[in-house]
């Protein structure tokens, strides 16, 4: 799930140098939520095993 968030992260990147405002402005959100619900398993998964 992270290696998505960074692929998106990199598309957004890319798209921004290039102009495509509303491409990158969507990969950037999907980056975004997907780091979020990466971090939020990865807590969940530190209680679940301690």
């Amino acid at each position: 799930m992270l290696h998505y968030a960074i692929v998106f992260l990199i598309i957004a990147i890319v798209a921004g140098a290039f102009g495509f405002r509303g491409t990158a402005g969507a990969a950037a959100s999907i980056a975004k939520i997907l780091a979020i619900l990466f971090l939020l398993l990865f807590v969940v998964s530190l209680f679940r095993h301690a």
